[in-house]
C-alpha cells in the first residue's frame, strides 16, 4: 500500500509530538513493506528527504506563528490542486491529514478512491476541526483514550474514534542493574522539552529545592512553529537566565530524535513538568523505554502511560477523578510554585527509596513494549481498513 501523511510543519528532528509521531508511524509502515510519503510546506531551511515532498503552493517561515497559518493557507484552490496531484502521481491509497489545519484536514484534498484519515494530536473544537469532521474521513485516529474522552467532554461525537499510541522511533538500551543503582544515587535529573511556557521548565527551575546534590540538565529546543512571535526565544532566554543563577543546572542544546533515549538512559529520573495535559508525551515514553522512572503531574494521558513506572503529583482536582493513579503518593496543591515543589518532593522521595526506585525502573520498561513502529503500524492499517 501507498500511504501519505500531510503535515505542513514537518521537518526531521523537529521537537514536536506530531512530527515525531508521523515519522515513527511511517518508519513502521515501511518496515512492513509499504511505501510512505510525507507532504509538507516548503521552507527556506528544509533538508532533502526521500520520504518527503514539499509543496510549491505554500511556504512556511520558520518558526511560523500559529496566527499566521490561516493567511498562508488562504489559496485553498491552489493548495488542494497540488496535494491532489501529488497523491495521484504517487498513487497513494491513503491520505492522512496530520491535523485539522496544518495537516489540511479542513480541506481534505483527496481524489476519488483515496481513503482518508484525520489525525487528532491535541484537543481542538474550532471551525477547522468541525470542517475536518464534516469532510467525513474514513477514520479518525488520535493518540490516547484521554483524547477521545476530552473530545466527548467538549461536545464532539468521538465514539467512533480510534486511539493509537505513538511509536518509539528507535530501540533504546536500558542500563544494567549496577549502573541503574549508581544513577539512582548520583545521576542527573533530566528534562527534554519544547521551548513553550506550558512545558513548565521555568517554573520547575524557580522551585528547585536546596541541597538536591545532583545535576539538573534540561534540553530545551525551538520548534518550527510557535503560539506567538518570538515566544520561544524569550522563553529560552528566561530559562537560561534561571539556570545560570542556579548551581549545577544547565540548559543543553537540542538533540536529534535518535539521541533522546540514550540521553534519558543515563538519567536518574525524567521529569515532565508540563502544566497542561499531555495528549500522549513522547518524552515520557522514551524515558520509560530505557528504564528511567518518570515523575510528572496526574493529568492528561501521562498517568496512563507511566503507570507504575514513576510517581505523580496532583495538579488539579477538577476532571482528574477518572484517571488511574500512579504508584506512590499524590498531594493536591493549589499554586504553580507549590505544584512544582511537590514535583521535586516526589522526585527526591523516589530517589531515596532504593526498593521503590528499582521497581519503578523495572515497571518503566514494561510500559512501552508494544510501542514498536511495526506494531503500531499494524494497528494503524487495521484502523484505516487495509
Amino acid at each position: 500500500m501507498n500511504i501519505a501523511f500531510v503535515m505542513l510543519t514537518y521537518h526531521s528532528d523537529e521537537p514536536a509530538g506530531i512530527e515525531r509521531s508521523l515519522a515513527s508511524l511511517a518508519a513502521g509502515l515501511r518496515a512492513l513493506g509499504h511505501r510512505t510519503l510525507i507532504i509538507a510546506a516548503s521552507s527556506s531551511d528544509s533538508v532533502p528527504d526521500p520520504h518527503v515532498v514539499r509543496l510549491t503552493s505554500v511556504t512556511f517561515p520558520r518558526p511560523v506563528p500559529y496566527e499566521e497559518i490561516p493567511m498562508l493557507l488562504a489559496d485553498t484552490e491552489a493548495i488542494g490542486r497540488e496535494v491532489r496531484r501529488i497523491l495521484a502521481d504517487h498513487r497513494m491509497d491513503v491520505a492522512c491529514w496530520g491535523d485539522a489545519v496544518s495537516g489540511l484536514g479542513f480541506l481534505s484534498p483527496a481524489g476519488p478512491g483515496t481513503r482518508t484519515a484525520l489525525m487528532v494530536h491535541f484537543p481542538r473544537t474550532d471551525e477547522a476541526m468541525r470542517q475536518s469532521l464534516a469532510n467525513e474521513p474514513d477514520a479518525v485516529v488520535t493518540v490516547s483514550q484521554f483524547m477521545i474522552e476530552e473530545a466527548a467532554r467538549a461536545g464532539i461525537d468521538s465514539r467512533a474514534w480510534h486511539a493509537l499510541p505513538n511509536a518509539l522511533l528507535t530501540e533504546g538500551g536500558a542500563p544494567d542493574s549496577a549502573r541503574r543503582e549508581e544513577l539512582r544515587r548520583t545521576g542527573p535529573v533530566r528534562v527534554v522539552a519544547r521551548a513553550d511556557p506550558q512545558k513548565g521548565v521555568a517554573d520547575l527551575l524557580r522551585s528547585l529545592p536546596p541541597g538536591l546534590d545532583r545535576p539538573v540538565q534540561v534540553v530545551l529546543a525551538k520548534a518550527g512553529f510557535e503560539l506567538l512571535p518570538a515566544l520561544q526565544d524569550r522563553y529560552l532566554r528566561e530559562c537560561s537566565e534561571l539556570a545560570d543563577a542556579l548551581e549545577d543546572v544547565e540548559i543543553l542544546p537540542p538533540l536529534p530524535w535518535s539521541e533522546v533515549q540514550p540521553f534519558f538512559a543515563e538519567a536518574a529520573v525524567a521529569l515532565v513538568p508540563s502544566t497542561g495535559p499531555e495528549s500522549f508525551s513522547n518524552v515520557a515514553a522514551e524515558a520509560l523505554s530505557v528504564g528511567t522512572p518518570v515523575v510528572g503531574f496526574r493529568m492528561g494521558h501521562l498517568p496512563v502511560l507511566v503507570g507504575a513506572g514513576g510517581r505523580a503529583v496532583e495538579f488539579s482536582a477538577k476532571g482528574d477523578g477518572d484517571l488511574p493513579a500512579l504508584r506512590g503518593p499524590a498531594v493536591h496543591i493549589p499554586s504553580v510554585a507549590r505544584r512544582m515543589s511537590a514535583l521535586w518532593s516526589a522526585t527526591t522521595e523516589l530517589l531515596g527509596d532504593e526498593a521503590g526506585y528499582l521497581e519503578a525502573s523495572r515497571q518503566a520498561q514494561l510500559r512501552t513494549i508494544s510501542h514498536t513502529p511495526t506494531h503500531v503500524a499494524e494497528e494503524f492499517l487495521k484502523i484505516v481498513g487495509l
